[in-house]
């Protein structure tokens, strides 16, 4: 039997990452040994990150590594290098169906962060479903397990090589399945952008408020996750008052009252999930350019077309 080599150093999926990673400007030998770390151990850096791991006593020193101090300020902050876009259902969907290679740049409208805000993506109909790192980290997780997508390359290659365990190749049509059971579960789907992941989208993300790493740190303050761009409304006459859509809330951003649901809009994500659990078609989502533009890649994708020509 062939052994692997040490660390997994030499495997073709990591020679791939290197060569790409050699393309894009001011990417340091630290950030591809960060973007290497993330993906040879990813249940140990999201443990970590959550603060359930075990060797949770180092912790601390470990997130100031990988984070960023804003100038001026004395906490190190995680979202500027390691964030997610929320995505409605039909936004999500667009995500894993591409058809094309394509390469979208600085999309500071639509991702709100200094670093890592490219949709570069390379062989899109490769798709992994892996085993959520988030989940794995807690003692009594949601499930099921396997809902993360990671999409495209050199980063699909290299979660099956490195965790064949634990991920699995799918389709398009599966990936999308899998979004719509993760809605219909009241879960959130998340796009996420790594500076490590060469500074670009590789994953959505499917969770929830109490498994999920993002959720949780920015409950704490630090912004790791931005809006949709959209918001919720409630129509007043359909709304019934049945509590759907704040049981189904993951931002705790519906409460009752008056006879009505009252949406925090400051709260609000516009994730969509309470749109779709509302029975009575009182919950719609809608545009508010104060909340961002939404990610929405078939239209970006004709934009940059128009553009060219």
């Amino acid at each position: 039997m062939t052994k692997k080599p040490i660390l997994g150093l030499l495997l073709p999926s990591t020679r791939a990452f290197m060569r790409e990673a050699r393309r894009v400007a001011d990417f340091s030998l630290f950030d591809r040994l960060h973007g290497f770390v993330y993906l040879r151990w990813p249940y140990f850096y999201i443990g970590m990150g959550t603060e359930e791991h075990a060797l949770k006593r180092i912790v601390r020193p470990l997130r100031r590594l990988v984070s960023t101090k804003p100038e001026g300020g004395d906490k190190a902050q995680i979202a500027p290098a390691y964030h997610g876009k929320v995505m409605p259902l039909d936004a999500a969907k667009q995500l894993v169906t591409v058809a094309e290679d394509i390469e979208l740049r600085d999309l500071e409208h639509i991702i709100p962060y200094e670093h890592a805000r490219d949709i570069v993506l390379k062989n899109p109909n490769h798709i992994i479903a892996l085993e959520c790192p988030c989940r794995i980290s807690r003692p009594e997780p949601c499930l099921p397990l396997d809902v993360c997508l990671i999409v495209g390359e050199p980063f699909a290659s290299m979660v099956a090589e490195y965790h064949p365990d634990r991920a699995r190749w799918i389709d398009s049509d599966e990936a999308v399945d899998i979004l719509k059971a993760e809605q219909e579960r009241g879960h959130v789907s998340h796009a996420f952008f790594k500076d490590a992941m060469l500074g670009r989208f590789y994953a959505i993300c499917n969770c929830c408020a109490c498994c999920c790493g993002a959720m949780q740190i920015t409950r704490d303050g630090d912004p790791m996750i931005c809006s949709s761009g959209y918001i919720c409304t409630i129509d007043d006459d359909l709304c019934i008052s049945c509590g759907t859509c704040e049981e189904y809330c993951q931002f705790e951003a519906i409460t009752l009252g008056n006879g009505v649901a009252e949406v925090d809009y400051e709260a609000c994500m516009g994730c969509g999930v309470c749109v779709a659990h509302c029975e009575e078609g009182a919950a719609s989502l809608k545009h508010d350019p104060a909340k961002g533009e939404p990610l929405i890649i078939q239209e970006l994708i004709s934009d940059t077309f128009l553009t060219t020509r």
